[in-house]
C-alpha cells in the first residue's frame, strides 16, 4: 500500500477500511521516515497485514482527539516520540525551551509533558478495556522505577503510571509483531506476559519458572540511594539477549513489574528488509502551510547503517534502549537507498551521514559476543580497548568508497561520530586517512568530553593521553594530505565527578588550544544512564564509591562558564569560580590568564 497511512476518518473509509487494526499515538509530528520509530514499527506492521491508522500529537485536553477512528480491533500503540518529553520540552535549567523540531514549523506545546503518560490515561477514559500498549524511548527509558530530574524523585515504572497493559522497551519490531499475533489469535493482553523485550504488570510471580532476579523493591529503592544504584547495576548487566535474565520489581503487595529479557538483535536481512518498507520519506502534506517539520533536514539525505553502541559512554542511555550488539545493513541495501536519495529534486549531491548512534561501528565488538553475549562485567573500550576487540575499519571503508563512487554523489559526509579510540585501535589506522581525505566537511566534531582523568573514567571514556594522541594524528594526517581541516571537540560541564578544580583543568586546556567553543553540553540527568545513577545517588553504581556531584545552581553556572570563559557575559561567574579555587594566579594580563583583573570600562583599552 502507498502513500501515507490514514490521518483521518475520511481517509481510513477511503481505503475501504470500517475498524482500523491498530491506532498508532504520537507525540511527534507524523514523518513517514525511517529516522522516525513511529513510521518503522506501523510499516512493519503494515506489511504484516494489520491497518493502521495514524494519531499525531492529539489535543490531549480533548476526548474526541483519540476517538477518530473508534475503537481499534486490536489495541492502542503510544510513543511520545523519537525524544522523551520532558528532555524535548525542557533545558537543563528546567526552563521550557524554545523550539520543537519535531513539530510542524518548530511549533512548542503540541504535546504534553509526560505524553505517554498523558495519553494513554486519555484512551482510558474513552476505552476502559482496548489493550494499549506504549513503546519508545519515553517508555524504554523508564520501564522500571526510575529517577527523575524534573520531579527530583524516584519516580514508578511508566507502565503503572500510565495505565498501559503492555511496555515495550528498546527498538520494538519483534516485540509488536509477536504482541500483534498474540492479540489476533485473540488472547487476552493480560495473558500476553512472556514476549522477550516487554515489561508487563502481574499480581504474582507463581508463572516465573525460569532463573529470574529479584530487584531491591519500589520502596526500598525510595528510602536507600545504595538500594537504588545496587538494582540500577542488576539492570544494566542484564540488557543484553544472550545473557540479560528477567527482573522482577515488587511496589505493593501482590503488585509486581516484570521485565522481560531483551529481544533478539536484528539480522542484517531483517535490518535491510525494515529499509525497503514503502516510507513516503518525508513529512504528512497536512503540515506544508506551516514550513514541515524541522527535524527531517537532519536525515533526510543521511543513511542510516548500524544500530547499537558498544562505547559504553556513562551518560548515554543507548546501552538500555539499542543495546550494545552491533546490527548493520547490508552495502547493497545503502547503495539502493543511496540511490533514491540521488533521485529526490532536493539532493545537492551532498549524502550528509553515513552511521548510527557510532559511525564507525560496522560489527561487533569481538567474535565472543555472537556465541556468548556481551560481557556484563565489563567494557569493550573502557578504560583501555578490550584485547578480543575487533577494531576493522575495512567494511566500513569499503561502504563509503562504494557511496562516494555513486552518479550525481559529490560528497559523503561521516558526522553522527566516532570513537577516537577505536579508531586509535585500528593498526594501520587507514580509515583515519580515509576520513580526512574523502568525509570530512572542514571541520571533524569529536568528543572528549574533558581533559581530566578521574572525571573521563567517571563518564566511562578513555584517558585525555588517547584524546591528544588522536589530534596528533589527525594533525599529521591531514598535513600529509595537504588539507587545511580542523577539530571540534565537544566538551560537557558539571558531569559528576567535576569539582571546580576540574573545570578550570578543562579551561586552561581550552585557553592552550586556543578554542572558543559556541556551544556547552552541560550534564543533563535523563533516565537510565549510569550517570544519572551517580547525580542522584551520589555511588557510582560500578564500584559503590562516594562521586562528588554538582547540584548547586550557582556552582554549575560556574562550571559552564569557565567553559566559555572569553564571553564577556560570563565574566563574573568565571572570576568567582577562581576566586572560590583559590586560583587567581589566572587572573590578569599574562598570557596564561584567562581573565583580566577587573571589566576595562567602554572605550577603555
Amino acid at each position: 500500500m502507498s502513500g501515507f497511512l490514514p490521518t483521518t476518518r475520511k481517509e481510513m473509509k477511503n481505503r475501504g477500511w470500517e475498524q482500523p487494526d491498530f491506532v498508532y499515538v504520537c507525540g511527534d509530528a507524523y514523518v513517514d521516515h525511517p529516522s522516525f520509530g513511529h513510521a518503522i514499527i506501523t510499516r512493519l506492521l503494515e506489511r504484516y497485514g494489520y491497518r493502521v491508522a495514524m494519531i499525531a500529537q492529539p489535543d490531549w485536553r480533548n476526548e474526541n482527539s483519540i476517538a477518530i477512528f473508534g475503537e481499534p480491533r486490536l489495541g492502542f500503540l503510544v510513543s511520545a516520540g523519537n525524544m522523551d518529553s520532558m528532555v524535548n520540552h525542557y533545558t537543563v535549567n528546567k526552563k521550557r525551551r524554545s523550539e520543537d523540531s519535531f513539530s510542524p514549523g518548530g511549533k512548542t506545546g503540541l504535546r504534553p509533558d509526560r505524553a505517554t503518560i498523558c495519553y494513554c490515561n486519555l484512551i482510558r477514559r474513552v476505552y476502559k478495556h482496548t489493550p494499549i500498549i506504549i513503546g519508545g524511548i519515553e517508555a524504554s527509558l523508564r520501564r522500571l522505577a526510575h529517577y527523575d530530574y524534573w520531579d527530583d524523585k524516584v519516580r514508578r515504572s511508566i507502565l503503572l503510571d500510565s495505565g498501559a497493559d503492555i511496555l515495550s522497551y528498546g527498538m520494538g519490531e519483534h516485540a509488536i509483531l509477536e504482541l500483534a499475533e498474540a492479540l489476533d489469535s485473540g488472547m487476552d493482553v493480560r495473558d500476553i506476559t512472556y514476549v522477550r523485550g516487554t515489561v508487563v504488570k502481574t499480581k504474582n510471580i507463581d508463572h516465573l519458572y525460569e532463573d529470574y532476579v529479584i530487584l531491591p523493591t519500589y520502596q526500598d529503592i525510595c528510602d536507600s540511594k545504595e538500594a537504588y544504584a545496587k538494582s540500577f547495576l542488576k539492570q544494566y548487566e542484564n540488557t543484553d539477549f544472550i545473557t540479560g535474565k528477567t527482573l522482577v520489581e515488587q511496589y505493593r503487595d501482590k503488585e509486581y513489574v516484570i521485565q522481560n529479557p531483551p529481544a533478539e538483535p536484528l539480522t542484517m536481512q531483517e535490518m535491510d528488509d525494515l529499509y525497503t518498507l514503502p516510507y513516503m520519506r518525508t513529512y504528512h502534506p497536512s503540515y506544508e502551510k506551516e514550513g514541515g517539520v524541522p527535524a527531517i533536514r537532519e536525515v533526510k539525505f543521511s543513511l542510516t547503517s548500524n544500530r547499537g553502541c558498544f562505547g559504553g559512554c556513562s551518560f548515554c542511555a543507548l546501552t538500555f534502549h539499542q543495546g550494545r550488539r552491533i546490527q548493520v545493513r547490508s552495502h547493497e541495501s545503502l547503495i539502493e537507498e543511496a540511490k533514491l536519495l540521488t533521485e529526490d529534486k532536493e539532493f545537492k549531491g551532498y549524502i550528509h551521514d553515513v552511521g548510527g548512534p557510532t559511525a564507525d561501528f560496522r560489527h561487533t565488538a569481538c567474535e565472543k559476543q555472537k556465541k556468548y553475549g556481551v560481557c556484563s562485567d565489563k567494557q569493550c573500550l573502557f578504560p583501555k580497548p578490550c584485547p578480543n576487540l575487533n577494531a576493522s575499519h575495512s567494511d566500513y571503508i569499503n561502504l563509503l568508497r562504494k557511496l562516494r563512487a555513486l552518479p550525481r554523489v559529490k560528497k559523503v559526509f561521516v558526522r553522527s561520530g566516532i570513537r577516537f579510540d577505536y579508531v586509535l585501535a585500528e593498526g594501520k589506522q587507514e580509515f583515519l586517512k580515509e576520513l580526512c581525505q574523502h568525509h570530512v566537511s572542514g571541520q571533524l566534531k569529536v568528543a572528549p568530553e574533558h581533559v581530566s582523568d578521574h572525571v573521563l573514567s567517571l563518564m566511562g571514556k578513555p584517558e585525555h593521553a588517547v584524546f591528544q594522541r588522536f589530534v596528533r594524528k589527525y594533525e599529521q594526517c591531514n598535513k600529509q594530505l595537504g588539507l587545511k581541516q580542523y577539530m571540534v571537540p565537544y566538551l560537557m560541564s558539571s558531569h559528576p565527578g567535576s569539582t571546580l578544580k576540574d573545570a578550570i583543568a578543562l579551561a586552561e586546556y581550552i585557553r592552550d588550544i586556543g578554542y572558543m567553543p559556541q556551544q556547552v553540553q552541560d550534564f543533563y540527568p535523563t533516565p537510565a544512564t549510569i550517570s544519572t545513577c551517580m547525580y542522584y545517588t551520589g555511588l557510582d553504581p560500578r564500584t559503590m564509591k562516594p562521586v562528588y556531584v554538582v547540584k548547586n545552581p550557582e556552582e554549575k553556572a560556574m562550571q559552564r562558564a569557565l567553559i566559555q570563559y572569553r564571553n564577556p557575559s560570563n565574566y563574573d561567574l568565571v572570576k568567582k569560580a577562581l576566586v572560590k579555587a583559590k586560583r587567581q594566579d589566572l587572573i590578569g594580563f599574562d598570557k596564561h590568564c584567562l581573565i583580566p583583573p577587573r571589566k576595562l570600562k567602554k572605550g577603555r583599552k
